[in-house]
């Protein structure tokens, strides 16, 4: 591992906590009224019930075909699920303890808090014909919990960049190798520390948006950082937690889960202008609340997402296991006005 830079420490300080809606309950405070859209699908529920399980998805796109995608998403006490667009669960990977998820081309990677002092990314090759995840080893990234992580999106061929957030605060960014005669590694090019507990994490170029989940949401680069968005109890309702992006009319948005009142915030990049806030409401499938991480992609999936798709994770499926929920992306810009 090359020499690491000396990380540079964010201030600032920390604002009312709100409490999140147990149960599915009323939440104990509520920001502006969301806009309410429903669901137009969900997936099987993970397999571990009874538990905080489901915890973050990613989609995954045919380079070759479009319209053709697969869900990937984390039981943090199990491993990886793979689910179709019709949210059934075509295959399952075990990983034990395994955070965040994020695949970039036919690479998956997650945050692996299998060691809670020694902070590793677990990585799989997709085959997304069978489909399968062969795992591919673990990149040892230092000390500490691992906890967030999110790919920088690169084109076919091109290096893997990523950042795994530590439950520390502490954000660690940089490449990871992977060779057919070696275990995966992970340099770290540059390093940030906010002063409490991050996970959520999203790229967007080389500027990256991580979520301090009583604080707001962070805007970093290797020579810049900045809170531009606070948990005020009308926008964001603590905790912050998943963080997604999606292009929509020539415009691009940052999507981010404001728990602690079951509702989703949008903010127009990259000057961060808040444009709404939506709620998945109970309809055919039911409510999300206290949702953790979330997913975003533009694009033509089929009669049923024509126009992009909006994943996110449902803290209370009862009395099934947790699950994800699907969004129709045109329905919640239709709401937001957008």
């Amino acid at each position: 591992m090359r020499r690491i830079p000396r990380p540079f420490l964010l201030s600032t300080f920390a604002l009312a906590l709100a409490g999140c809606a147990a149960g599915g309950a009323k939440p104990v405070i509520a920001g502006l009224p969301p806009v309410p859209v429903a669901a137009s699908g969900e997936t099987d529920p993970v397999g571990t019930g009874k538990a905080d399980a489901a915890d973050d998805p990613a989609i995954w796109v045919d380079p070759a075909n479009p319209a053709r995608a697969l869900i990937i998403a984390t039981d943090k006490k199990a491993g990886i699920h793979i689910y179709d667009l019709a949210g059934k669960d075509i295959a399952f990977v075990k990983g034990g303890l395994v955070n965040n998820v994020d695949v970039v081309g036919n690479i998956v990677a997650a945050s692996d808090r299998n060691d809670g002092v020694n902070a590793h990314i677990a990585l799989f090759r997709l085959d997304p014909d069978k489909p399968s995840l062969t795992a591919l080893g673990r990149a040892a990234a230092g000390t500490g919990e691992a906890y967030g992580f999110c790919f920088r999106k690169t084109a076919p061929g091109e290096p893997l960049t990523a950042a795994l957030i530590l439950k520390d605060g502490t954000i660690r960014v940089g490449p990871l190798t992977l060779s057919d005669d070696a275990a995966p590694s992970f340099e770290v090019d540059w390093e940030a520390k906010v002063p409490t507990q991050a996970e959520g994490c999203v790229f967007d170029g080389d500027t990256l948006y991580v979520g301090e989940e009583d604080a707001g949401i962070w805007k970093l680069r290797r020579d810049y950082a900045g809170l531009v968005a606070r948990v005020d109890n009308e926008r964001l309702v603590a905790d912050v937690e998943g963080l997604a992006t999606i292009d929509h009319k020539g415009q691009h948005y940052l999507i981010a889960s404001s728990q602690g009142d079951n509702a989703y915030a949008v903010f127009r990049l990259p000057a961060m202008d808040y444009v709404g806030r939506f709620a998945i409401a109970a309809g055919t499938y039911g409510a999300t609340s206290e949702t953790d991480g979330i997913e975003a992609v533009a694009g033509h999936f089929g009669a049923e997402y024509p126009d992009g798709l909006f994943l996110a994770q449902d803290g209370d499926n009862a009395p099934a296991a947790q699950n994800f929920k699907l969004v129709r992306w045109d329905r919640i810009a239709a709401a937001l006005g957008l």
